[in-house]
């Protein structure tokens, strides 16, 4: 305290905000001129694509630069497969997922079902947002049904502030600035119910978003439909299971926009808002840097 009490003004206030690593956006992310770089990390090949994609497909039709990492590979996510063939078929999907959305991809290669929260993870974690240069980093939030989920929550929540550290992963060059950490949306409540502070409209990039989830075959059409016991019900043919990939998913996705009208009226305004159909809401993680609303909201599309 006598070395807090002997700084005065401003000072004294960035020293404690760094002590408890609150940076805080004051102004845009970056100088004119530069693209917006976003990161979204999910545990699987999958997640990201499922519950940020139209935002991602937005992002990059405006210039972002937008990297969808996947902390696991996926190698025990199937009926009849696994192992480093399914990895590998599922790397395969992920990337023809990313040309879709117009973005890049990338695995960290960790056993799919078999995730904790380590130093390992971390790092490999670390690096990625760092090597990445980014700006808005969005993940799980740490409550989650599948423990793969909760534990890339945690990871990403523990490298928050990290990322700004240069003895930490020291072969990697730390981030001047803390991003903006966001969480993608779930409906569990325990210990918190979800809370978004943005929402995106996505109807105009659906058929994208459609594409992306489509190329998942592994996935959309097989284990998925296998572990919630109606996988008889999935045409064999290509145009059909498009079909089918979208009569059975838009009850979870349209409910998004359903969930969150007022923050959807609040952010396009009532008219517009009551044709928006799809839409993409996320939190705001209470690390890393803490934008206004307003600032937020100017950096996500719309």
């Amino acid at each position: 305290m006598k070395r807090l009490n002997s700084i005065t003004g401003g000072a004294a206030a960035a020293l404690v905000a760094a002590c408890l690593g609150l940076m805080f956006v004051s102004g845009p992310l970056r100088a004119a001129g530069e693209p917006l770089r976003v990161i979204m990390i999910g545990a699987h090949p999958d997640d990201a694509e499922a519950k940020g994609g139209g935002t991602a497909a937005l992002w990059a039709q405006a210039g972002a630069k937008v990297l969808l990492v996947s902390v696991t590979n996926g190698d025990a996510g199937h009926q009849s497969e696994g192992g480093g063939a399914l990895a590998r078929r599922r790397a395969a999907e992920a990337r023809k997922s990313a040309e879709a959305l117009g973005v890049s991809w990338q695995t960290l290669d960790f056993h799919d079902g078999e995730l904790e929260p380590s130093l390992e993870v971390r790092k490999a974690v670390i690096r990625a947002i760092r090597s990445w240069q980014a700006d808005i980093v969005i993940s799980h939030r740490p409550n989650d049904y599948h423990p793969d989920h909760r534990y890339t929550g945690q990871v990403v929540q523990d490298a928050a502030y990290m990322v700004a550290v240069p003895n930490v992963c020291p072969d990697t060059p730390r981030l001047e600035r803390n991003p903006v950490f966001m969480y993608f949306v779930d409906r569990f409540r325990s210990p918190a119910p979800f809370n978004p502070d943005v929402i995106v409209a996505v109807d105009r990039v659906m058929d994208q978003k459609w594409l992306s989830l489509h190329s998942m075959t592994s996935q959309v059409y097989e284990w998925g439909p296998w572990i919630s016991a109606y996988q008889g019900e999935v045409p064999a043919d290509d145009a059909g299971r498009l079909e089918f990939l979208k009569q059975d998913w838009s009850s979870w996705l349209l409910s998004w926009a359903e969930d969150h009208k007022g923050l959807l009226e609040a952010r396009y305004g009532r008219e517009q808002a009551a044709k928006v159909r799809f839409a993409e809401p996320f939190e705001l993680c209470e690390y890393g840097s803490r934008p206004s609303r307003e600032e937020l909201w100017e950096m996500f599309p719309k």
